[in-house]
């Protein structure tokens, strides 16, 4: 499947790659000509960017799904772990969704627009599935559509995030996980979230779909203004690695539970009702056989997901979940789910490609958060 923006991509020359069967951009290696100037391109420049100024992305390939009807709210709720009574209208929630063993189907964001209309974004090889699971048991009165290709998602992150949307005409005012509904002139309906998966002070924007092209070339031409980047999902990930963020696949799957990989603020386990409560309570009764970890490579060695975590005697304690360059700390970083015994400050090695690097546990995040 394509984006929106899929020919745009393609006369800028990205490099793209499949994401849950969508054609996405991974980087710009040229960088991208906009405002006649030639902005940095490649996964670290477009990282640092989003740091530093300001960076935008076409995460379109995110699912989309809408529950109307009255009692949409408490239904919901009833298939995930977060608690939706948390929330009201206008604001958001991450939350995941688990099947009976407790292994999670999906983590996504839930939008509430009123208890009788929720938006949920899942993520893009997900989203087929997680509109099963609610239809499943679905009230007769409920109407359950997937709006996949009915809106794109952009993601505006970084500290001059407001500027470009002033620029825009689109400034808002918006506390971190809420939103709003907007009409615009240029750009029709859309949504305005203050969300994100970097880390940084940023939006998350859902035009229609018909319109997104015409708001992400306004956006190009602000963000360039601002000596911003247009940035590929290669730079979101090292962005959300570097904050610890799970990703779908990898720290979290239908192996790995939330238990598991330290996602336990994400499930509110008394809550009366959700898919997967009652594996998840034995679970954490049982006690943890696992946790999600931060390593710092202390040499030259950059980890890579599904490489062995060893303690510092060489036995095998655990296995990276995800592991990059990171761009901020210009060092390897690494996520690994290990034994729960060890901790932030313990040494540990990590085989790379039959070369033993060294390692160190730290807390999370690497860098500090700038989401609020």
């Amino acid at each position: 499947m394509k984006s929106p923006l899929y020919e745009w991509h393609q006369k800028q020359e990205a490099k793209l790659a499949d994401f849950g069967g969508w054609q996405m951009p991974i980087e710009y290696p040229k960088g991208v000509m906009a405002s006649g100037k030639n902005l940095p391109g490649g996964t670290i420049a477009e990282h640092t960017a989003v740091r530093e100024r300001v960076g935008i992305f076409d995460v379109s390939h995110l699912g989309k799904i809408s529950v109307t009807g009255a009692g949409a709210k408490n239904y919901i709720n009833t298939l995930i772990t977060n608690d939706l009574n948390r929330i009201s209208a206008g604001q958001a929630q991450y939350t995941l969704m688990c099947d009976d063993s407790g292994g999670v189907i999906d983590d996504l964001i839930v939008y509430e627009i009123t208890d009788s209309q929720l938006f949920l974004v899942p993520n893009a090889a997900n989203c087929a599935e997680v509109e099963k699971r609610i239809k499943l048991k679905a009230p007769a009165n409920l109407e359950v559509v997937n709006e996949h290709q009915g809106y794109g998602v952009l993601a505006l992150q970084g500290p001059k995030s407001d500027e470009v949307l002033k620029k825009l005409g689109l400034s808002v005012s918006l506390e971190y996980m809420s939103f709003v509904q907007v009409t615009s002139n240029d750009f029709g309906d859309l949504i305005i979230c203050r969300t994100g998966y970097t880390g940084e002070f940023g939006y998350e924007l859902l035009p229609k779909w018909h319109n997104t092209l015409k708001l992400w070339e306004s956006l190009v031409h602000a963000v360039a203004d601002l000596d911003g980047a247009v940035c590929g999902l290669g730079a979101r990930d090292t962005l959300r690695t570097e904050m610890g963020y799970p990703l779908h696949g990898h720290e979290l799957s239908l192996e790995i539970t939330p238990i598991q990989a330290s996602a336990s603020w994400a499930v509110v386990i008394d809550k009366p009702e959700f898919s997967g409560k009652s594996a998840l309570v034995k679970e954490k009764e049982a006690g943890v056989k696992t946790a999600l970890r931060a390593i710092k490579i202390s040499d030259r060695g950059i980890p890579r997901a599904g490489m062995k975590v060893m303690d510092e005697s060489g036995a095998e304690i655990g296995t990276v979940t995800s592991g990059t360059f990171s761009p901020t700390l210009r060092q390897g970083i690494a996520l690994a789910l290990v034994k729960p015994e060890f901790k932030s400050g313990s040494k540990v090695l990590i085989d790379i490609r039959g070369r033993t690097s060294n390692g160190e546990l730290v807390k999370l995040p690497f860098v500090d958060s700038h989401v609020k």
